[in-house]
């Protein structure tokens, strides 16, 4: 099969196309013909050398979600079968024509959807779905924050909101990228451009003081101290990504005042239960989404910038560091 491996840790350019073995499934596991790969932000970081891959999976071959056709079912698995259309997330490994996954990680397919639209929700969805739900659990009627709204895991954040019944839908983006949410028609009852002062002020004029019941951050550092004055009483922050800066002071008093929940997360170095209990959650509550009806609040869609073909894996990610990318940024890999 092909794949693209890492050659060292460095710039996009250490991204080859190489020739590997195909993979063989294990117990519990199958094989997979992949027709599409994410590229997410934590590739970036395995390939500057600051994220390494789990002990299971390849270690030079990113990819943490992937759409195709089943090839392979191995011992112990039930209820998929060889040719099924399924997505799903990975330790690693999705940049190439084929791949072993857990069976506890797949999703089927919606009806209709092509291999780009199914390769656009597994990382992003499952992620935003466990911060909301798992972590941050927002109820109806709550109100929520969004980080980098225009982003993968921000526009599935959106959409997610609205499906749970949150009373407000709160995003931090570029202008550009604002106008490109409501473009799109995800929800957005606040777009507060984040060159524009603090959205600390605006989250307070938006709720009447009450502030956000749940914050989904991927920034970190920089918006600490916002974020804490953002927080609503028992409100919960929910740190998936420290994009700006991983360090912060804090004033516990702030914590201590609200009775807040600060929550950090991260999906890849989870055991493969935790990622199976996900998946099914997912499956149950929200997957039927990608099928309801236009205007049901409960329905989702993948968000897709571009695609671009495996042997291009280095120009993706300097398209992805560029921040110029609204949604997802796919691989497709012409298997």
């Amino acid at each position: 099969m092909k794949a693209i491996r890492i050659r060292a840790p460095g710039g996009p350019d250490v991204l080859e196309l190489v020739e590997r073995d195909d993979p063989v499934a294990g117990a519990g596991e199958v094989v997979v013909r992949v027709r599409c790969a994410g590229i997410n932000r934590a590739d970036l970081l395995q390939r500057l050398g600051r994220y390494p891959a789990p002990r299971d999976v390849p270690a030079d071959i990113p990819g943490l979600e992937f759409a195709g056709e089943i090839e392979e079912v191995g011992a112990d698995v039930t209820g998929w079968s060889a040719g099924d259309r399924v997505m799903g997330i990975l330790g690693g490994g999705g940049y190439a024509e084929c791949a072993a996954v857990p069976a506890g990680q797949l999703l089927a397919v919606p009806p209709g959807f092509s291999w780009l639209e199914a390769g656009a929700i597994p990382e992003v969805f499952l992620t935003a779905a466990d911060a909301l739900v798992e972590r941050g659990r927002l109820r109806p009627g709550e109100h929520a924050l969004v980080h980098t709204a225009g982003g993968g895991v921000g526009t599935a954040a959106l959409q997610l909101a609205r499906a749970i019944g949150a009373a407000s839908i709160i995003g931090t983006a570029s202008a550009a990228k604002l106008d490109r949410i409501r473009a799109a028609g995800l929800p957005l009852d606040l777009g507060v451009d984040r060159h524009e002062g603090s959205f600390a002020e605006a989250v307070a004029r938006h709720t009447g003081g009450a502030g956000a019941d749940v914050i989904l951050d991927t920034v970190g550092a920089p918006y600490w101290e916002a974020n804490l004055a953002s927080l609503a009483t028992l409100g919960r922050l929910v740190i998936v990504g420290v994009l700006g800066g991983m360090k912060v002071q804090a004033d516990l008093r702030q914590l201590m005042g609200k009775r807040a929940t600060v929550v950090g997360t991260v999906l890849r170095a989870r055991s493969k239960a935790e990622k199976a209990d996900l998946t099914e959650m997912f499956a149950t509550r929200f997957l039927p989404g990608f099928t309801a009806p236009e205007g049901d609040p409960s329905r989702l869609q993948p968000v897709i910038d571009r695609a671009f073909a495996l042997a291009e894996a280095a120009e993706a990610h300097r398209y992805v560091e560029s921040n110029r990318s609204f949604g997802k940024v796919l691989l497709d890999t012409g298997a």
